[in-house]
């Protein structure tokens, strides 16, 4: 039996699918639909990269710190990473 053709992912379904793909849940067959989308993709690879960027700099942030942080230290980093992705985009 053949295996079905690769469809083309949308970009709502990689944003829907990212977290399962950057915890190697997705099926195989998904997870090279999902990367052949990021080949010709920058929008999803640029979220994708966010993404990774989050998990980086929260996972690093113990929980009683974080739920410490005051609302003008989150609004400075939300912004921090609203600066970083105008950045990105030239």
């Amino acid at each position: 039996m053949a295996e079905p053709d690769a469809r083309e992912l949308t970009c709502r379904e990689v944003v829907v699918l990212a977290t399962d793909y950057l915890e190697g849940a997705l099926p195989p067959r998904e997870r090279m639909d999902f990367e052949r989308h990021l080949v010709w993709c920058s929008w999803c690879r640029d979220y994708l990269d966010q993404i990774r960027t989050t998990i980086e700099l929260t996972g690093a942030l113990p929980e009683e710190e974080e739920e410490s942080l005051s609302p003008e230290v989150r609004e400075q980093l939300i912004e921090a990473f609203r600066h970083w992705k105008r950045a990105r985009d030239g």
